[in-house]
């Protein structure tokens, strides 16, 4: 397949599902249901909403300075304001193209902070299965507390044996790639050995860092500030703010997958959201209306901080460049 239409299929693809999503939400609710909804949004307290996306950003701020502490065993010592702008940038290009946030942030670093691509982009994918471990643990934490409730909405969502057998053959796919660059010779083998190497450096820049104890204790503070800024949104409408621990972790988890695996949770966030709350009780037109609150207030964050980097990062770096 022609690479441009195979970018084009990744962004549009996602699009497509959310848009129709919305649009399908928006047809299956009853007048009264829209009038609800709207009502919602007016009552919402968006001061609350703000502070939600300030705990959010804090976060971001916390993943920028780990960075640091993986990058450190290599003898990279980035600025924190570099850190961030590059994070910020990340969330932007993840709202349009999934997964390039983290190509994005591994070039910035080698832009404006000579980090090779490969080792920087090592770390990256490393702090990648740090998020997973989390995403994991609140996902086991959620079975364990609304076990029945959760898995026939994830199975009624994404069916478990289709999900399974998409993960073997990955695995398979994976498996035959590697085993085939081992083997090889030429100058393309050559390459991936070298990427793969680099990778591999910064894949293990965890094992080699002198400060363990608080790299583990800001992914904690990360996941935590996640979980804090939901929790606070909740409160922004009536029909939320009385969620249990329960309530809020399986909410929680529903929407990070959704942010996970899509161009960061366009229509499929809302929709996932509102029908995880219906489960408990909560009325399609709270349940979309809080959904709606939560990623939009979030996008326009991203949006925001992602921009005013991408401004702001030539400009910062303007002395460096010029020496």
């Amino acid at each position: 397949m022609n690479k441009s239409l195979s970018r084009f299929l990744q962004v549009a693809i996602p699009l497509a599902l959310g848009g129709f999503l919305l649009w399908y939400i928006y047809n299956l609710f009853t007048p009264e249901q829209l009038e609800q909804t709207y009502t919602h949004f007016k009552e919402a307290d968006y001061w609350i909403v703000a502070f939600s996306v300030g705990l959010s950003v804090l976060s971001h701020l916390m993943r920028a300075y780990r960075w640091n502490l993986m990058l450190e065993p290599m003898g990279y010592h980035p600025k924190l304001a570099n850190n961030f702008m590059a994070v910020s940038v990340a969330y932007l290009m993840n709202l349009f193209i999934p997964k390039s946030g983290e190509v994005s942030r591994a070039v910035i670093h080698s832009k404006y902070e000579g980090i090779p691509f490969d080792k920087g982009f090592g770390t990256i994918i490393s702090e990648r299965v740090v998020d997973l471990f989390f995403l994991g643990l609140f996902t086991l934490t959620a079975l364990l507390m609304q076990f029945d409730a959760l898995y026939d909405y994830i199975n009624a969502t994404i069916p478990i044996k289709k999900m399974i057998i998409a993960l073997v053959a990955l695995a398979i796919l994976t498996t035959v790639f590697l085993v085939f660059v081992k083997r090889s010779k030429g100058a393309f083998a050559k390459k991936i050995k070298v990427f793969l190497g680099g990778l591999q450096e910064g894949l293990f820049s965890i094992v080699k860092m002198k400060k363990k104890g608080l790299f583990i204790l800001l992914s904690f503070v990360i996941w935590a500030l996640y979980v804090a800024s939901f929790y606070v949104a909740t409160k922004a409408l009536d029909e939320t703010s009385n969620f249990s621990a329960g309530i809020i972790i399986i909410t929680f988890v529903v929407g990070s997958f959704t942010f996970a695996f899509t161009n960061s949770g366009f229509g499929t966030y809302p929709a996932a959201i509102m029908g995880i709350l219906l489960i408990f009780g909560i009325a399609k037109s709270a349940g979309l209306a809080f959904g709606v609150i939560v990623w939009t207030s979030n996008i326009i964050s991203i949006v925001f901080f992602g921009l005013l980097s991408l401004f702001l990062l030539p400009v910062y770096n303007r002395k460096k460049e010029v020496n």
